[in-house]
């Protein structure tokens, strides 16, 4: 198998919510969702991000998920706001998770490109805690906080407003282009961020918000689970104009493997075969390049096509990249290479 390193999962709520049943859920899984170990071992899913998310109240999530099931066009205002003390706790809990998956001897938290190769190497799921909405980031010395615990990664926005910057509503077709860019906070973050060498993730983050990182950070751009939005028009995916940005820094995008995102008409129908995958791939090595192209399914956090249902599909799409014609060398460079170089470039070796 050609190892896969992902760039964003939602695995970590599943711990938290099943208590007691953690380290089971983790190295015997129990059947629901997309992830646990033996399924990860199985697709050859060597290790990826792992995210720390914070919901918005259940009612605007369950009225958002009915809207999104029907068919397009639709168009969701975002959610309010959560604050610190509302999403501190659920944070440090799916953070005292991750460190116990760590206790089994079976992962490792990675902190430099190092360590990523050294527990592929070992066999160990090779894991970066990653932060997605920055709620849980009080300050510029909470992020030092966060920091030494192992915060490698850090998105400053989900679909919704913080203090940091605005993320883009679910809508389809629509423009990523709304909202205002980063408040001051969010700039003096992107500073912090890149003086810790922590990869800033640009996924979920609106247009204005996203040309304000350009402009001030130093690291290569990086979109950690993105489609392309000549594909298919979400506001979640990313223009070329967008892509060309990246591309000139040097950075990467991890295709999300999202029903919605992929669907060039924002559907959420089931979805079968690699063509539409492929296509947005395709879009993208054309863009970016070879070293600017990898992989972020966002596994535990969406609606997945049939043939990557879960982790222990994943060579599903390595397979459908080398029938394509991308060729070993390319493939294992979207499967994990790239991944590995871009955090390379960021955090140093």
């Amino acid at each position: 198998m050609i190892p896969v390193f992902d760039g964003h999962n939602d695995f970590l709520q599943r711990m938290v919510d099943a208590g007691a049943a953690r380290d089971s859920l983790w190295l015997k899984g129990d059947g629901t969702g997309h992830m646990d170990l033996p399924r990860m071992q199985a697709g050859g899913l060597a290790g990826g991000f792992f995210a720390i998310w914070t919901p918005s109240p259940e009612s605007d999530l369950d009225a958002a998920l009915a809207v999104m099931k029907e068919n397009p066009p639709f168009s969701l205002p975002l959610p309010d706001e959560v604050s610190n003390a509302d999403s501190l706790p659920r944070a440090l809990a799916q953070a005292g998770q991750l460190m116990a998956m760590e206790r089994t001897g079976t992962l490792a938290i990675c902190r430099s490109a190092a360590d990523i190769r050294a527990a592929m190497e070992a066999g160990k799921i090779a894991a970066i805690l990653h932060i997605e909405g920055a709620e849980p980031i009080a300050d510029m010395d909470a992020l030092h906080v966060w920091h030494a615990m192992g915060l490698r990664s850090l998105g400053p926005v989900w679909s919704r407003p913080t203090r940091y910057g605005h993320g883009v509503p679910f809508a389809f077709p629509g423009s990523p282009d709304t909202g205002p860019g980063l408040t001051e906070a969010g700039k003096d973050l992107v500073r912090e961020c890149n003086k810790l060498r922590i990869m800033l993730d640009l996924s979920h983050l609106n247009e204005k918000g996203f040309d304000d990182i350009a402009a001030l950070s130093d690291a290569p751009l990086v979109a950690s689970h993105s489609c392309a939005h000549a594909v298919a028009p979400s506001t979640r995916n990313l223009t070329d104009r967008q892509l060309q940005v990246i591309a000139e820094s040097g950075g990467l995008v991890g295709l999300n493997y999202a029903v919605g995102f992929l669907h060039p008409e924002g559907r959420r129908d089931p979805m079968q075969g690699f063509e539409v995958i492929l296509r947005h791939l395709d879009h993208l090595l054309n863009v970016l390049g070879e070293d600017g192209v990898a992989l972020g399914s966002d596994y535990d956090g969406a609606q997945m096509p049939e043939d990557l249902s879960d982790a222990s599909k994943v060579q599903n799409i390595v397979q459908a990249m080398l029938d394509h014609g991308y060729g070993p060398e390319l493939t294992a460079k979207i499967a994990h290479r790239n991944w590995i170089g871009v955090l390379e470039r960021t955090w140093g070796a």
